[in-house]
């Protein structure tokens, strides 16, 4: 038998992915948004934005799970009580927006791009979404711990955890804990080397569609802020009882789409912003 390299991936799957995102995950906690976040530089309407991309993405995600919960490429992972996030959301969702909160929320084109690569990989793949749910779900019990602190004293808000029930898993003792079992799970699925590099490349792909989360979502802060909010109103159509509406591009001073991930102007922004960040995201743009 030929002996692996020794650049070859992690034998462990858990360690794969983690290895696989590294510089990814870097990427993505050093986007714009995330380092005004991380600063507590951090407004109502930016928390009330994530929050309401997070509960498209999450609803998305928990739907292909429910869906695919007996199934042997995922049922080892399955841990609703532990981990599922829709119930808190949707608290979180009538909190910010109120008893019609379902019709209040905005939801944007990178969260429709996000949600719309869940629900192929779970009807068509579902041997890859334990690339989506170990991004999502490890990264809420490692980082989001701090997240939630931070928004907790830059918006000030109730110390009984009110607005922020996403953040808060009742049913588990010990993230730390918790999290080696998820691994050591992820680590018995059954996968050939074909599907294990899918699912490696998928999980890049999560990080992408989060890093384009976060510049979407800034952009639209940069406009409001501009005093430009009347033109970005149509990237924020509402749902109609619960459907999905798309929207019109709009036009900038200049006459470029706003918003469109794939636009040259936007392209050219990450650019200027973070150039580091450009080839990452031409990947991601033909990942997707």
């Amino acid at each position: 038998m030929e002996r692996p390299q020794p650049d070859s991936m992690p034998q462990d799957l858990s360690e794969a992915l983690k290895e696989a995102t590294k510089e990814l995950h870097t990427q993505a906690e050093n986007a714009e948004f995330m380092k005004n976040f991380q600063k507590g530089q951090v407004t109502r309407e930016s928390f009330k934005l994530v929050m309401a991309s997070l509960y498209h993405i999450y609803v998305a995600l928990e739907e292909e799970i429910e869906r695919n919960k007996e199934n042997a490429v995922y049922a080892p992972l399955y841990f609703p009580e532990e981990l599922h996030r829709r119930a808190a959301l949707e608290e979180d969702m009538a909190f910010w927006y109120g008893p019609d909160w379902q019709e209040a929320i905005p939801y944007t084109a990178a969260t429709r791009s996000y949600v719309r690569r869940l629900h192929e990989v779970g009807c068509m793949e579902p041997e890859l979404l334990v690339a989506h749910a170990y991004t999502r779900y490890l990264g809420d019990l490692s980082g989001g711990q701090v997240l939630k602190k931070i928004a907790q004293k830059a918006l000030d808000l109730p110390s009984s955890g009110e607005g922020l029930a996403f953040f808060t898993f009742p049913n588990i003792a010990s993230a730390t804990k918790f999290k080696q079992l998820y691994r050591a799970r992820m680590n018995t699925l059954e996968m050939s080397p074909k599907v294990r590099q899918r699912a490696i490349e998928e999980a890049k792909t999560a990080f992408l569609l989060n890093i384009q989360l976060f510049e979407e979502l800034q952009g639209l802060l940069t406009q409001d802020t501009a005093g430009q909010s009347s033109s970005t109103t149509p990237r924020l159509r509402r749902q109609e009882g619960g459907g999905v509406q798309e929207s019109t591009p709009t036009k900038t001073p200049r006459g470029k789409p706003q918003l469109n991930i794939a636009s040259q102007s936007l392209l050219l922004r990450w650019v200027l912003t973070f150039s580091f960040l450009v080839a990452t995201v031409a990947v991601g743009l033909y990942a997707i």
